[in-house]
């Protein structure tokens, strides 16, 4: 993601004030609605409850459920965001240097990470689209699939690259409990596929997740097939109405 502009910052800025919200909070807010296309955004902030989710004109959900106050300070903003979004250039006209493949940048494949963390010679990224968690250490590189787990942060001990535990929507998880798909020795690996017809996949009957949880997830996955050019623009939209009109 771009860099804000000077003006870009102002009006966070200006925003976060009104809402009585730090301007890293409003910022993390408006790059992920820019990732959803300005329709919707899949966000992690402490400061708004942890994980939550937003599509306009559709549903708001936050990690504190039963916060209705909350609830409606996030549409809100969301709302106001994505309009600032569609009218304003917040961002700065410089190529992304993070989009560069380097040693120092992380796999363009899984785009922006969701969260990301560096001390010393230790740095994460998690990438929830595809539940990655890219982790260096000492400039070795090893990529973990995150399954259910949605990182925000990392409690970094003295030892091994094992002994770093990371705080999920379940507390903390140890780098064991997950599976390594790719490691200094073997470069490449599977990247989590997505089945095109993900409409009629959509099985609204789970025990772990809501019909609306549900909804959402399958409409990201919409979302990265249109930004990797897998799907029209009217497919895309025919789907998102498809799957909004089971609700």
């Amino acid at each position: 993601m771009k860099a804000l502009s000077t003006d870009g910052q102002q009006k966070v800025n200006a925003i976060a004030d009104r809402y009585s919200l730090q301007s890293e909070t409003v910022e993390a807010l408006l790059k992920a609605i820019v990732r959803g296309n300005g329709t919707m955004a899949q966000f992690n902030v402490r400061e708004l409850g942890g994980a939550g989710q937003w599509m306009k004109g559709g549903m708001t959900m936050v990690g504190d459920m039963f916060n209705s106050a909350l609830k409606t300070r996030v549409d809100q903003l969301c709302n106001e965001l994505a309009g600032l979004v569609s009218t304003s250039v917040l961002f700065e006209d410089s190529e992304e240097p993070e989009r560069r493949e380097t040693s120092g940048s992380w796999p363009t494949i899984f785009g922006n990470p969701t969260s990301s963390g560096s001390q010393n010679n230790f740095r994460y990224a998690y990438f929830a689209p595809v539940r990655r968690l890219v982790i260096e250490d000492g400039g070795k590189r090893t990529i973990y699939d995150t399954k259910h787990y949605h990182i925000t942060g990392v409690s970094q001990q003295q030892g091994s690259t094992s002994s770093y535990r990371f705080t999920s929507q379940e507390g903390q998880v140890d780098l064991s409990a997950l599976q390594i798909v790719s490691d200094p020795d073997s470069p490449r690996q599977p990247t989590p596929e997505i089945a095109y017809d993900v409409t009629s996949n959509a099985d609204l009957r789970s025990e772990d997740k809501s019909p609306q949880d549900i909804i959402m997830g399958t409409i990201e996955k919409l979302n990265i097939l249109f930004e990797k050019g897998q799907i029209s623009e009217e497919e895309f939209r025919a789907k998102k109405k498809e799957l909004l009109d089971r609700l």
